[in-house]
């Protein structure tokens, strides 16, 4: 989570019943409130599904090294990666339009391209 003060307004705003947003600080007491400078990896707040189950979700602002990349591409299911399969395939067959019709030999390239950009929130390619 990104922006933790955001994310926890939006769960607030969808019903769910979630904590207030909290941190230690240097002696190691909780502190209500973000950490001070947004530190990474340093504010949380909690809340419990209907199940009773109990999650905590935690401000990352700047991933550690050898965690995945704020770049990286993921699919949480074979049903969301095959609706930007869907999405990239309308976009290329406007592409091929632009380009006299004619049949792009590196359509996986450009698919490949597209969907990166797209989960990244990047311009998309023509």
């Amino acid at each position: 989570m990104p922006d933790i003060v955001a994310t926890q307004a939006e769960l607030a705003a969808r019903g769910v019943e979630i904590g207030e947003v909290y941190h230690f600080d240097e002696t190691g007491q909780r502190r209500s409130g973000p950490e001070p400078t947004r530190r990474s990896y340093a504010s949380w707040a909690s809340f419990k599904d209907p199940d009773g189950n109990a999650w905590q979700i935690q401000e990352v602002t700047q991933r550690l090294p050898g965690r995945v990349e704020a770049g990286d591409t993921v699919f949480a299911s074979s049903r969301e990666l095959a609706a930007a399969l869907r999405r990239a395939a309308a976009a290329h067959g406007e592409h091929e339009k632009r380009n006299g019709g004619q049949h792009d030999a590196n359509w996986p390239d450009w698919y490949a391209e597209y969907i990166v950009r797209e989960q990244a929130g990047q311009e998309l390619p023509l």
